[in-house]
């Protein structure tokens, strides 16, 4: 999105039932402080960038989409580092089968939760053995991705979480559309209509409400010099976020 032709960063935060969309020139990591609030306390699910490590590691997750496309670049590099990513796609792979088999219904969440431990122990293993024997590109990621291992499991134990964050990602999607499709924003004042209108109606789209008739009775409020209707949901029992 362009605010006065410079680039900038398009951000979403999404549960369940609301979204946020914020436009900014920074990707650092006080616009996800100023989007999320430093007393936020429940799960966000992340891509491995910086701007998220203020966060508490244990309440965080990691996009194993990210981790997948990390693993599969070891494995184009070569070497003894591809010899790893192979090992690594094949614990990833046993990882998925057994959330899917949880997702599905298929096999109670106390099993999976027993034969993790295994898969998170080589894992482990197999990154540190990237750091030491791996090319540097390839033992500098693994590296990187160590200082946040506990963060790869964290939706092992917590119902509700997903291992990816491919929720904001769909989420996102439309939003990257209007952008190719608009030239992005030209202005300040662009960039905060797009922010709203985005937050608006993806948030209504999540709880199933008519995007038509809250506009309509927005604008209505608006020109009244009354409240406009709230965009917050009845009740949102967890804390489950996810950004992108």
């Amino acid at each position: 999105m362009n605010g006065r032709a410079k680039r900038a960063w398009l951000w979403v935060v999404v549960t369940a039932h609301l979204a946020l969309f914020r436009i900014s020139p920074s990707r650092g990591s006080e616009v996800a402080k100023a989007l999320l609030g430093e007393d936020f306390t429940g799960f966000l699910t992340t891509d491995r960038w910086s701007a998220y490590n203020w966060y508490d590691t244990f309440l965080r997750q990691l996009c194993w989409s990210h981790l997948t496309r990390d693993f599969q670049s070891f494995i184009d590099r070569g070497g003894e580092g591809g010899r790893l990513g192979a090992l690594l796609m094949k614990e990833r792979d046993r990882m998925f089968k057994g959330w899917r088999r949880v997702r599905d219904g298929t096999m109670p969440r106390e099993e999976f939760e027993l034969r993790m431990p295994k898969v998170e122990r080589r894992v482990g293993r197999l990154l540190r053995d990237a750091v030491v024997c791996a090319e540097d590109k390839t033992a500098g990621t693994a590296a990187e991705i160590l200082k946040l291992e506990s963060a790869m499991w964290t939706f092992v134990h917590v119902e509700g979480l997903e291992p990816t964050n491919n929720f904001g990602e769909r989420t996102i999607r439309h939003a990257v559309m209007y952008r190719k499709t608009s030239f992005g924003t030209q202005s300040p004042e662009g960039s905060r209509f797009v922010e709203r209108i985005l937050t608006v109606v993806t948030t209504l789209r999540l709880q199933k409400r008519n995007v038509l008739e809250y506009l309509t009775a927005a604008v209505g409020a608006h020109r009244r010099g009354l409240p406009v209707p709230s965009l917050l949901p009845v009740a949102e029992p967890s804390q489950l976020a996810v950004a992108a």
